[in-house]
């Protein structure tokens, strides 16, 4: 080693010792343990009861100029219990540090640690807050500053103001107002002389959010884990849920709310005005089970609203379409009801009777079962036309299978004389869809309204502990492909089954053949696959569905005669040969469309032999 290597090898070790020497943490003292409900006193964490490092007050001076008065103290809670909400305050910053849901608690806290306790939406491991603000020529974070505090009872409300005075005579005061029932806490920023020493045109208030895995199922939490916002100018949006990787958004157009949905709560601020813009962001680690996402809000409220108090509110509870709903406009739309028409049906009809049943009874399986008989008597009359049309065609089954012996494998003459006996017997063969399709959208609504409904979240039914998610009772050494995961769950499974006997039954009475028939009975299966990892309560609906819809058969055979159903198209085409019967619009544009496909086909052909000639 030459003398210039070691010299400077020696500098960087006492740099080194000196650095961890002076600039290394020192132990903080802790408060004694004395919180209590609805008052100011010492944290039961060390996270939120500290002794303020003793720092030069010249130093302070530098730094802070005439808010370094504000800038020393000792953190102390003040804890606000209601019925629904444990809420920790705390004076360094005037900020809500813990918020507990009372009724709530995570699934691993119930069923696997088995321990009794609130589901913690907020906490300082998770969620950071600042609200800066160019003060003096210094940035300043108004959430870093030591507040008194001051607490009274107006009514059933509780009101808890932080205060911080400056050495110039100004200043600013957060006011929260905690009603005795529900997950809205007012909040407002008032201020005396501070906005006149505030430079730049609005203050930033700066939100990092890390969501918590408090459902079963990590995959489908981030999957419904984003950040939603509603401004006048765009409407109702949202950054993409699905996204894996980093999704960021600017806003330039003001902005009313912005909120962090997960798959069944909300935490969010809404203001009273408008905020003036801002910027979002959310990012996924997919190794760190801990965080379902991690998200980022960064709003802009005006410096001129100080002047005055800027007004605002905070909501942190469930996604309950019942509770949301005027929490702000549009703030509903964060319980996803499907696309139109989908929404309009779950909105007007499929909730309102959801939402009735669970008023009176506890059990939801049961609460499944009525809504399903409730439903299958309403659509009664189009599974009556759809049967029936599947009676028709099961009738005709012999003269269709005699076609396809006499024409062959050309299937466009097949078509056509299918086409032909239709139109004899006065058969429409699409007129059993029809009513099939006018369901679809009660089936898609389905879809939807479970898997977004708190009110199944940690219900059981049966071997179901929790019908908001799938039931696992069947565990795998291994996992399975397409994202099904190491379980089955027997719910969807008993439901695929369920559906391959109701396509078999189906299939005896249409004349359907070839890969059209198989193609029925493998849909069922790619949807076992689809569904694995759905809500139990869905997969149960179907099931239900599909056994009731065994019944319903069973009754309509009992009213449906083939043989009746034989001599009146025996009459029909009777009618038709004479020249009295009627050829429908729809059978006349279909033999039009036919014909024309037959005429393409045949010109097609021609000029095949045409070039090779």
């Amino acid at each position: 080693m030459d003398r210039n290597s070691a010299i400077g090898l020696t500098l960087i070790a006492v740099l080194l010792i000196g650095y961890f020497y002076w600039f290394s943490p020192q132990p903080q003292p802790v408060a004694p343990d004395t919180t209590t409900t609805h008052s100011t006193a010492p944290a039961k964490k060390d996270s939120l009861t500290a002794t303020a490092p003793v720092v030069n007050d010249s130093a302070l001076q530098v730094a802070y100029g005439d808010a370094a008065v504000a800038m020393k103290g000792i953190e102390t809670p003040t804890v606000i219990e209601t019925a629904d909400l444990k809420i920790t305050f705390s004076n360094k910053g005037g900020s809500i540090k813990e918020l507990e849901l009372k009724k709530y608690q995570s699934y691993q806290q119930k069923y696997r640690t088995k321990e009794h306790r609130p589901l913690k939406l907020v906490s300082p491991e998770f969620s950071e807050q600042k609200l800066l603000a160019q003060f003096q020529g210094r940035e300043l974070d108004l959430y870093s500053l030591y507040y008194q505090v001051d607490q009274k009872q107006e009514g059933d409300t509780t009101v808890v103001t932080f205060t911080a005075s400056l050495s110039n005579g100004s200043s600013i005061a957060h006011t929260y107002k905690i009603p005795k029932l529900g997950y809205e806490i007012g909040y407002a920023i008032s201020s005396k002389g501070l906005d006149s020493q505030l430079t730049g045109d609005n203050l930033s208030f700066q939100w990092k959010y890390d969501a918590q895995p408090f459902e079963k199922d990590l995959t489908d939490t981030r999957n419904n884990t984003t950040i939603t916002y509603y401004s006048d100018a765009d409407g109702f949006n949202d950054l993409s849920p699905r996204s894996a990787g980093t999704q960021a958004e600017a806003l330039a157009n003001p902005v009313k709310w912005v909120a962090v949905k997960e798959k069944f709560f909300l935490a969010s601020i809404i203001a009273k005005d408008n905020f003036a813009g801002g910027e979002l962001q959310t990012s996924m680690n997919p190794v760190d089970s801990s965080v379902v996402k991690s998200t980022s809000v960064k709003l802009l409220i005006p410096k001129k609203s100080l002047a005055g108090t800027a007004s605002f509110k905070f909501y942190f509870g469930p996604n309950d379409y019942k509770i949301i709903g005027d929490v702000a406009e549009r703030f509903k739309d964060n319980v996803n009801l499907g696309w139109r028409p989908v929404y309009w049906i779950n909105k007007f009809v499929i909730f309102p009777v959801f939402h009735f049943l669970t008023q009176h009874i506890t059990n939801y399986g049961i609460i499944i079962i009525i809504l399903v008989i409730l439903l299958k008597l309403v659509l009664f009359p189009l599974s009556y036309r759809s049967y029936l049309s599947m009676a028709k065609m099961k009738v005709l089954k012999p003269e269709l299978d005699e076609i396809k012996e006499r024409v062959g494998d050309d299937m466009t003459k097949v078509q056509q004389e299918q086409m032909k006996l239709y139109q004899q017997v006065g058969v429409n063969p699409i007129s059993g869809c029809v009513p099939v399709l006018l369901q679809m959208p009660i089936l898609f609504a389905m879809f939807y309204l479970f898997p977004a409904s708190i009110e199944l979240r940690q219900q059981p039914f049966l071997w179901a502990e929790d019908l908001s998610t799938y039931d696992s009772l069947i565990q795998l050494p291994f996992t399975l492909p397409f994202g099904v995961g190491s379980h089955i769950s027997l719910f969807t499974l008993i439901m695929t089954i369920s559906t391959l006997i109701y396509t078999w039954q189906n299939n005896q009475l249409s004349s359907v053949q070839g890969p059209m028939k198989s193609m029925s009975y493998i849909m069922p299966v790619i949807f076992f696959f689809f569904l694995n990892s759905f809500s139990a309560g869905l997969t149960f609906y179907y099931f239900i569905s599909n056994l009731v819809t065994f019944g319903q058969q069973a009754v309509i055979k009992r009213f449906v005669d083939e043989s009746k159903i034989r001599a009146i198209m025996e009459e029909n085409k009777k009618k038709n040969a004479a020249g009295g019967g009627k050829k429908s619009k729809f059978m006349t544009k279909l033999e039009e469309a036919m014909k024309a496909g037959e005429e393409a086909r045949k010109r097609a052909d021609e000029e095949k032999k045409r070039r090779k000639s």
